[in-house]
């Protein structure tokens, strides 16, 4: 059975200057939002929460909740 690839979520682990792909796929979801972020979009995670972010407001907002 084929995948369809261009519409699979991959699986990450997030390190503190780049992620490293665990399962292969076109985007992640944001943790906070739920918006899909293409893998070549991705811009913003955290390393301590493995959680991946859409936007700079939104990965500040988690962060200054923690």
């Amino acid at each position: 059975m084929l995948m369809n690839r261009g519409n699979s979520e991959a699986k990450l682990h997030y390190g503190p200057s780049g992620f490293r792909v665990l399962r292969h796929g076109q985007h992640v979801r944001c943790a906070v939002s739920g918006a899909v972020i293409p893998l070549e979009e991705l811009r913003y995670w955290s390393v301590d929460r493995q959680e991946a972010y859409a936007t700079p407001e939104i990965a500040t907002r988690r962060f200054l909740e923690s």
